[in-house]
């Protein structure tokens, strides 16, 4: 069983991972390519913390911290800047 559910949760992130890729390729402006690379990266956080939830270890939590940290800064900082633009 839960070989099963690793190789489910395997694919059900790397299918996300594909579409959000996918979407940064065609997104048709900058936010929606902001939002597709905040969702890439939040599929890879999942990752990195499944892996530590099954290997349990709690190693790699400090990654997860900084990781989450960048994403929502370079979020933030995309969306002032888009917003200055448009004004």
């Amino acid at each position: 069983m839960t070989v099963f559910l690793a190789v489910v949760l395997t694919v059900l992130l790397s299918v996300t991972a594909l579409l959000a890729l996918a979407r940064i390729y065609r997104g048709p402006s900058l936010l929606d390519r902001v939002i597709a690379a905040d969702l890439l990266l939040a599929t890879m956080l999942g990752a990195v913390g499944a892996e530590a939830a099954v290997n349990r270890h709690a190693t790699t939590l400090p990654v997860l911290v900084v990781l989450s940290l960048l994403g929502f800064v370079g979020s933030v900082a995309l969306v002032r800047f888009a917003a200055r633009a448009e004004s």
